[in-house]
């Protein structure tokens, strides 16, 4: 998924501009430019403030599928929990989070599209 070509499309959904983006958000209209172009990854913390912007959950910003993602289910109603909802997982992903937001741009930059890299590979070798 490309994040900043995603943001921008819910940008120009919801008819705003990267100057209001700025006023709601109090991030640099260039940092925004920087974000939408690629050349910038942005923080989680950054990409909560962009989605109250929007007014919409962090979660719809990050999905791009052509249908509604199904919620996380907690246990509750007798499905199992989802890794990283409970316990030891979701701490784990809470210091994944913490540690993403501390690391320089670039690292992360550099991190992120590794990952995105190994997740290809594993798509196009279980759709061969």
């Amino acid at each position: 998924m490309n994040i900043g070509y995603r943001l921008r499309s819910i940008r120009e959904e919801k008819n705003l501009s990267q100057g209001d983006i700025e006023q709601r958000t109090g991030l640099l209209r260039c940092y925004i430019s920087r974000v939408e172009n690629g050349h910038t990854v942005p923080a989680v913390e950054t990409l909560e403030k962009i989605a109250r912007a929007f007014e919409m959950p962090l979660y719809q910003v990050m999905y791009d599928g052509d249908e509604p993602p199904r919620a996380l289910s907690t246990g509750r109603n007798g499905g199992p929990p989802e890794w990283g909802s409970v316990g030891k997982d979701a701490r784990f992903l809470g210091k994944l989070q913490q540690c993403l937001a501390k690391m320089p741009e670039k690292d992360r930059g550099l991190l992120l599209g590794f990952a995105e890299n190994v997740s290809r590979r594993k798509r196009a070798k279980l759709s061969a």
